[in-house]
């Protein structure tokens, strides 16, 4: 793959991060029973500065989760027969009755955030729920929107959004790359 540009850097990835926080709480009108689920892998760490960014303006820090939805994936299936699914820990708890802020690092299809939905209502009842993502890249294949972006990125079919947090890859950047 070759890289054609970084479209997000570390400053800009935060102050991204800041606006979401922000939407965040003015949709919901504060943090009561507010609840940030992370999807493994770079959705907890977003999910965790969100968290953070949060406390920072309310003073308040809110429950957060985190949730793998590898068993959930419709396309489990299509993998090679020697394939093993790699299945890491849910953490989520007490989500019924609660406004749920599912985070993403990319929406693309839609695919993903159905299975993580899957996997929520499997773990409760919450009264919402509501996605935000970094990086929103459109080609959906499913009916499904993010109530929080932090970049909008058009791409083509054979662009690949690659999104870098230090938390996972030492480094913070969304960069776009051709196949």
């Amino acid at each position: 793959m070759n890289k054609k540009a970084t479209v997000l850097d570390t400053p800009a990835i935060k102050r991204a991060l800041t606006r979401i926080a922000h939407e965040i709480l003015e949709r919901n009108k504060g943090v009561d029973d507010l609840m940030l689920v992370g999807i493994k892998t770079r959705g907890i760490p977003l999910a965790n500065r969100l968290r953070d960014k949060i406390a920072e303006i309310e003073g308040v820090e809110i429950p957060i989760g985190e949730i793998d939805i590898t068993l959930y994936r419709d396309d489990l299936s299509h993998q090679a027969e020697s394939k093993e699914p790699k299945i890491q820990d849910t953490r989520i708890e007490g989500i019924s009755g609660k406004k749920i802020v599912l985070v993403d690092d990319v929406l693309f299809t839609g695919r993903t955030v159905r299975a993580a939905m899957d996997a929520i209502v499997d773990h409760g009842r919450p009264s919402q729920i509501q996605l935000a993502v970094l990086v929103d890249r459109g080609h959906r294949e499913l009916p499904i929107r993010a109530d929080f972006i932090g970049k909008n990125i058009p791409t083509s079919h054979d662009e690949v959004i690659m999104v870098e947090l230090g938390e996972t890859d030492e480094q913070d950047q969304v960069s776009i790359y051709e196949q």
